[in-house]
């Protein structure tokens, strides 16, 4: 074989990947190297295989558990009790399919979202989708690095200001990040243990409470909704769906060494995926359910009702029940303090393979993570010196961070669900007319639901003839750029990629 030839089949790997073939973890079993491994079926179950699957649906679960969604929790139960809880169940439900889907495109394509919208659309869509990703990821950054902050400041007393504790979360996201270069797996591993802290500190604060079960349960079964709840039930669905762990997904389960080409090995992935995701979500719905019920029992009906968030939720915690073997209020300190971290890692994780994907960026991770970082650490910095002693205004720029992310999210679904309905993409392996219909129906439930978040932000805000005229132009722009999309997922059936890898071949 000549040296040209060489570098030609070497040419593709120097293209962005997700995970290096010398990064990825090993899931063959000797037990299965004589397997077919070209077999339309997958191997027999092994609780073996599931362990060396797992870990990217733990990362990926973090999302619905930052510091934005303990938020919405925490209001929902002070606001409307236990009645959202039914709501709850049903939006991670939500959120576990869209998730599947991300985590199927993954494994069946070998490549992630944002690369494949990359080739998927003309250049200046694709720009446009990597801007508003990003926006979506500063906006969540901005709530993950500030509440790691809050937690700090509340364990050192109030000595450490805010800004001090985003410096100080904006950089030991580098140390943990670091642990990627031992391994995927030693990463994992940490995530699992900040799941774990959240786990213990929110059961924690579940027993000290006592909510009561009854009502709990009725929650949990029975659906209610008013228009006094309407707003935090909002709040719930539109926590769930985040743009940025859209595309996290696809790229995280590239982790494990899956040969696409092989059907049998793609299912096998598929299947073990699926059961550890469900679980990782499982988790994550008992660790908010906790917040919900806590908040519930403690400030339901109460005056304070309206007025809690991050900042105040842990001194109000302490006030009503206060002493105990140790303070409410420093148990609520670490439970958020694991939830910041672990998603401020995550975030900087997916903004390195968002920025990788849609710019085919060739740079080492430790660069892409110093510039993914840089670009949300600035705005973060500014909002921590301007608003570290007024609550009430922290508060009401998370409400506008909120919207911030939930107009973005039909720039993450509708891709993904375009893109796993294709024939000539994912052959066997994309869903079948029941499953779309499904995953589109729940799409615009989501992009309704965040439409109506956006409206009565847009009347309650918006005032002034230069403001709203600027917010009518944005709403046009960004209907039509919605409705491109979705037009574009109809007629168009070839992708780019596909012709270029034929040309390749």
């Amino acid at each position: 074989m000549s040296s040209d030839q060489t570098q030609q089949e070497q040419e593709p790997l120097l293209s962005e990947t997700a995970y290096d073939p010398s990064q990825k973890v090993h899931v063959i079993t000797l037990q299965e190297e004589e397997y077919d491994e070209y077999s339309n079926t997958s191997p027999p179950f092994s609780w073996k295989k599931l362990w060396l699957f797992t870990g990217p649906g733990f990362l990926m679960s973090i999302a619905f558990l930052d510091p934005g969604n303990l938020e919405g929790d925490l209001q929902a139960g002070a606001i409307a009790g236990y009645s959202l809880l039914w709501l709850l169940l049903w939006a991670t439900c939500i959120g576990l399919l869209v998730q599947l889907l991300s985590a199927r495109l993954g494994v069946v394509t070998g490549r992630h979202l944002a690369e494949l919208c990359r080739e998927e659309y003309p250049n200046w869509a694709g720009k446009l989708l990597w801007v508003m990703t990003e926006l979506a990821l500063i906006g969540a950054d901005i709530q993950e690095v500030i509440g790691s902050a809050i937690a700090l400041k509340i364990l050192t007393l109030g000595y450490l200001p805010l800004w001090a504790g985003v410096l100080i979360t904006a950089f030991d996201c580098f140390i943990f990040l670091f642990l990627e270069n031992y391994g995927v797996r030693k990463l994992e591993a940490l995530f699992a243990v900040l799941i774990a802290v959240m786990a213990i500190s929110f059961a924690w604060m579940f027993g000290e409470t006592k909510p009561n079960a009854k009502e709990l349960l009725i929650g949990l079964v029975v659906p209610k909704l008013n228009s006094k709840t309407i707003q935090q039930a909002v709040g719930i669905v539109g926590c769930i769906i985040m743009p940025h762990n859209v595309f996290l997904h696809s790229a995280l389960v590239q982790s494990r060494e899956i040969d696409p080409r092989k059907t049998g090995r793609v299912r096998e992935a598929i299947k073990y995926y699926s059961i550890e995701s469900a679980i990782a979500l499982a988790i994550s719905f008992i660790i908010n359910l906790f917040v919900i019920a806590v908040f519930a029992k403690a400030f339901f009906g109460t005056s304070v009702a309206d007025t809690i968030g991050l900042g105040n939720a842990g001194q109000l915690l302490q006030e009503k029940f206060g002493g105990g073997f140790f303070p409410i209020l420093y148990i609520w300190a670490i439970g958020l303090l694991a939830a910041g971290q672990s998603s401020t890692i995550t975030g900087t994780y997916a903004g390195q393979f968002i920025m990788g994907g849609f710019l085919d960026l060739r740079l080492k991770k430790w660069a892409r993570a110093l510039i993914t970082r840089s670009c949300a650490i600035i705005p973060t910095l500014i909002v921590a010196l301007i608003f570290d002693s007024s609550e009430e205004t922290l508060d009401a720029l998370n409400e506008w961070l909120n919207v911030l992310q939930s107009v973005q999210i039909p720039f993450a679904l509708i891709p993904l669900l375009c893109l796993v309905a294709k024939d000539d993409l994912m052959g066997v392996f994309k869903i079948g007319p029941v499953l779309k219909t499904i995953s589109w129906l729940v799409a615009v439930l989501v992009m309704a639901i965040n439409a109506y978040l956006l409206q009565q932000f847009i009347v309650e805000e918006v005032s002034g003839v230069a403001y709203t005229s600027l917010v009518i132009v944005f709403t046009v722009a960004y209907a039509a750029f919605v409705v491109y999309l979705i037009w574009r997922s109809i007629t168009v059936s070839t992708f780019g990629f596909l012709k270029a890898r034929n040309q390749v071949s």
